[in-house]
């Protein structure tokens, strides 16, 4: 369920700032936004989304999918600004 992938995130964003808006966008399992140092599943615009399946949104965020790999085969694609999602990997790394 992606409440408890949020709830992950927001302990890694707690003591933390994230400048910039980023959507994590699971097709029909939903979305998890991460703004205003909060994650949650409410829907918004964003400054950098990403496509990625539930399944593999989990190994992203375990360390078990590289975020470059990921692009090169496909299993996430990016849009928006891009500086924006460089900044997810050194705040939950």
């Amino acid at each position: 369920m992606l409440q408890d992938i949020v709830n992950g995130i927001q302990k890694a964003l707690d003591g933390k700032t994230f400048d910039g808006s980023l959507k994590f966008d699971c097709g029909e399992d939903g979305v998890i936004v991460l703004a205003d140092n909060q994650a949650s599943t409410q829907d918004r615009d964003a400054d950098c989304t990403i496509r990625i399946s539930k399944d593999n949104l989990i190994k992203l965020l375990t360390g078990k999918l590289n975020p470059m790999t990921g692009v090169a085969l496909g299993k996430l694609k990016v849009s928006g600004n891009m500086g924006v999602a460089m900044k997810l990997g050194q705040l939950l790394g």
